[in-house]
């Protein structure tokens, strides 16, 4: 059962005035996006030849110690096993931020597919956002080259592989589910990486990379919210469906497997066992909790929930109550 994204305008004669006046602003959406578009093609970077991108990674820790996923478990770890923990963490999360930007990219390809309209400031701000996620991965996998992983997924492997087909053909499918799976693929590695560049024993060039992402990701983010309460008022049943049950344990899970188990055991640890632990910590908590609140903020903005009545599995991931503020 599937829902193809939602159309937009006319596709009557550009020549006729009544349709030329349906594409110019109709509202302050309309206006928000042409600005998006425009400051998009003003403050595009290219990676490849960007000054401040130019660089390698030098240090061996490419994280401080207290920005590992293991910093509240109080292991005791070596120099050299904190170093390539650090560098196999950082190539997990990249690889993780690859594979998601694909359904992304994915995503916007199926609106631009269907749209009646292709000349609505919608579609012209897709296809500046598949230009944007093809230039990040880029870049990240010149990073991952770099770092040169050892860690094996165990999340590639069989039955795992079949359940996140399943999932992203189901989001792709489902605008107001894909609008809210955008949101949560951009607000949590936001917050990771603004305290990686932040932090003044993160490797220069992985800061640097991380300030470069952040910025072109905020645009994203306003594009997500804008859409995703204009897609809401027209949700099918099954799509919000899946923005109240589907999307918060989707999003769980990819906070959950931004560092696998197979990262773990690369230093001689427990793959899963260590992985749990991590999973249970407070302050681990804690922080995917600061990540995911801005994506309800967005969904109480948007009319999708409202305090009082939002739902149990958003509640746990966000830690809050009923009504939105914090536990």
């Amino acid at each position: 059962m599937t829902a193809t994204m939602p159309t937009t305008g006319s596709t009557s004669d550009p020549t006729d005035p009544a349709s030329a006046s349906a594409t110019r602003p109709r509202s302050a959406a309309d206006r928000r996006l042409r600005q998006l578009n425009a400051v998009s093609i003003t403050r595009a970077i290219d990676p490849a030849v960007a000054p401040e991108l130019a660089g390698h990674l030098t240090e061996r820790q490419v994280l401080p110690d207290e920005l590992l996923s293991i910093a509240g478990l109080d292991l005791e770890l070596t120099d050299e096993q904190r170093a390539v923990l650090s560098r196999e963490e950082v190539a997990s999360c990249l690889l993780g931020g690859i594979e998601f930007e694909a359904v992304l990219i994915a995503g916007f390809g199926l609106e631009l597919a269907t749209r009646a309209d292709l000349r609505d400031p919608r579609a012209t701000y897709a296809l500046h956002e598949i230009g944007e996620e093809t230039r990040h991965s880029r870049i990240f996998i010149e990073l991952v080259q770099e770092l040169d992983p050892t860690a094996q997924n165990p999340m590639h492997r069989r039955p795992f592989t079949w359940i996140q087909r399943a999932a992203a053909r189901f989001i792709i499918r489902h605008p107001a589910t894909f609008y809210t799976l955008v949101l949560g693929g951009e607000e949590i590695p936001d917050l990771l990486q603004q305290r990686a560049s932040e932090h003044p024993d993160t490797d220069p060039h992985l800061a640097a990379v991380n300030r470069y992402h952040r910025l072109e990701e905020a645009r994203h983010l306003a594009f997500a919210r804008l859409r995703l309460a204009e897609l809401w008022s027209e949700a099918t049943v099954i799509d919000r469906w899946g923005v109240r049950r589907l999307a918060p344990l989707v999003i769980g899970g990819m906070w959950d497997l931004l560092v696998h188990p197979g990262v773990y055991e690369t230093i001689g640890l427990p793959g899963w066992g260590t992985w749990r632990a991590v999973r249970r910590d407070a302050a681990r908590a804690e922080l995917r909790h600061r990540a995911c609140r801005p994506v309800l903020e967005a969904m109480l903005d948007a009319g999708v929930f409202r305090p009082g009545r939002i739902p149990g599995a958003w509640r746990r991931l966000c830690g809050v109550d009923r009504h939105g503020n914090a536990r």
